[in-house]
């Protein structure tokens, strides 16, 4: 239930359940994100095994799998689509409300 509504949506709890990389990979393409936009700036893992170094997208990912803390979040996933919903305002314009 969101905002009063009964929509189905699916949360990604990447954080207590490990995804497969083909699965991040497919969210990371219904985000519409690269995987270097979808970062956690802020944390220390960011600053330590990302931040100055010429990565690619593959090692990226590889980190953001090893590192769970190093990706956005929530991230909401609704037919196919899907949006790192904070503020949580994004969710209403993400279901059409």
């Amino acid at each position: 239930m969101i905002n009063g509504l009964s929509i189905e949506v699916e949360v990604v709890d990447y954080m207590n359940k490990i995804l497969a990389k083909s699965e991040f990979v497919q969210l990371i393409k219904e985000l519409e994100m690269s995987p270097f936009e979808l970062l956690r700036k802020g944390e220390s893992d960011y600053k330590e095994h990302i931040k100055g170094k010429d990565l690619t997208d593959d090692q990226i990912i590889d980190l953001m799998l090893l590192y769970p803390k190093l990706i956005e979040r929530p991230i909401v996933v609704k037919d196919g689509k899907a949006i790192v919903a904070r503020p949580p305002e994004l969710i209403n314009e993400f279901l059409g409300k």
